[in-house]
């Protein structure tokens, strides 16, 4: 089958999951002055940062009712709940405050288990770089295509269900994805992993919400989502120990940025190459000039064009790409960074597994994986267990399936039923088993 033709079930398959249809592009409106449009997407006023905000990690800035685009009515409310748009206080890598977007959901169903209501976190994957991917937009427009973007809310399916347990959510939208004010720092560890724990801190402000201080704390993600809970499992004993987390759960994590950058470039996913530099060049301006004496004309144009993409749009535009065609001398990024010790110590400090969780985690990677590959997932749970972290470490068995974009896509449908369930024991206090012993005999 055609790249084009399998990226295109996958985008199919993915909104018939969700029950996905086109919406149109446009959401609340906002004055012109304020207006920011982004591929013909114009992003509600909300999304503006203020000039100032709160002195606290976490502090509500403001919030507003958010419509579902899949809600049904029901006979305690509607269903799967009520929504709401969210915007605080985080703080980035550099220590500088910074306005989140995100969403908290107050479920309709009843918590069956333990204890006061849970709440989990649900770090997002890859959605791309635009404001207008943003995982709290898709909530309310699943499925945008309008001739210039194609954005999917692929992770609604889990969202609804989490609710459907009676499990309260609150979704991050990352550094810069969403708010007008900066780029996304894509699979910057400490401006993600600070992004979800801060997303807690403000859905437990909320007022009028199910959720008490007894509120038990799980993480949730995948690919993107899934580095971004694990960075947040490490970084919570010091960043934000009045959250103590019941657990963690980190699919396919990109724990090793340098293999992963090797993996994804000519991949379906290259562009998430351009996501990357521009998020380091947004992180860390002082690498700019390395940037500008190695990318072509070629290279900067894609990295401008890639940072107002989604994920759909980056698939048909830069599925295959190789980076040699970015670079003055038609090195890889990869050779590139292995060159310049600046670049190699921005990525050792992207490394994820160098702390140790104070809480259960589950690391799942698919053993075919390829585009995140499953060797350096599988070498965090390994780095975790060294540490004495509580490990459930799950490789995900599946067959070399053709695409690197579909072996890495397909464990987060066939596994996602057992994350939440794992999830969802230890939100109900139910101890967990560490793998840490049989590990060195799992693939």
């Amino acid at each position: 089958m055609p790249v084009s033709a399998r990226l295109l079930a996958v985008a199919v398959t993915t909104a018939a999951c969700v029950g996905a249809t086109a919406l149109p592009a446009t959401a609340t409106a906002v004055s012109p002055s304020d207006a920011v449009v982004s591929r013909g997407v114009t992003i509600p006023e909300f999304y503006n940062p203020p000039v100032s905000l709160p002195s606290a990690d976490g502090a509500l800035v403001r919030s507003e009712p958010l419509p579902l685009a899949l809600s049904l009515p029901g006979v305690d409310g509607p269903l799967p709940g009520k929504a709401t748009r969210l915007m605080y206080r985080s703080t980035d890598s550099n220590g500088r405050a910074m306005a989140v977007t995100g969403a908290y959901i107050e479920p309709t169903a009843a918590w069956q288990g333990t204890g006061a209501r849970p709440l989990v976190a649900v770090a997002p994957g890859t959605m791309g770089q635009g404001d207008q991917c943003a995982a709290s937009l898709g909530l309310q427009n699943p499925l945008v295509l309008n001739g210039q973007t194609v954005s999917i809310g692929y992770e609604d399916l889990a969202i609804h269900r989490l609710l459907a347990k009676g499990i309260a959510v609150v979704v991050t939208d990352y550094a810069g994805l969403g708010t007008t004010d900066r780029l996304h720092t894509y699979v910057n560890r400490v401006d993600e992993g600070h992004a979800v724990l801060d997303a807690v801190r403000a859905a437990r402000s909320l007022p009028g919400t199910s959720l008490t201080p007894a509120s038990r704390v799980g993480l949730f993600g995948y690919s993107q989502g899934g580095g971004a809970t694990a960075s947040a499992a490490e970084l919570q004993p010091s960043y934000a120990p009045d959250v103590p987390l019941a657990g963690t759960y980190a699919g396919a994590p990109p724990a090793d940025l340098t293999e992963v950058t090797k993996a994804i470039d000519g991949s379906e996913l290259a562009g998430a190459l351009g996501w990357s530099v521009n998020g380091f060049l947004e992180s860390d301006p002082a690498l700019k000039p390395i940037a500008d004496a190695h990318l072509n004309s070629a290279g900067r144009a894609a990295l401008k064009d890639l940072s107002t993409m989604c994920v759909g749009d980056a698939l048909f535009a830069y599925g295959g790409a190789h980076s040699t065609g970015w670079t003055t001398d038609g090195r890889s990024l990869s050779d590139i960074i292995q060159s310049e010790p600046a670049l190699t110590a921005f990525l050792a400090d992207q490394r994820i597994g160098t702390r140790e969780p104070a809480s259960p985690v589950r690391v799942a990677t698919g053993t075919s994986d390829d585009l995140v590959p499953h060797a350096q997932a599988r070498r965090l749970a390994v780095d975790w267990c060294a540490k004495g972290a509580d490990v459930t470490y799950k490789p995900v068995p599946l067959p070399d399936l053709g695409s690197a974009l579909i072996n890495h896509f397909t464990p987060l449908l066939t596994d996602q039923g057992a994350a939440i369930s794992w999830l969802t024991d230890r939100l109900d206090a139910k101890p967990a088993r560490s793998d840490c012993a049989e590990l060195p005999g799992l693939s």
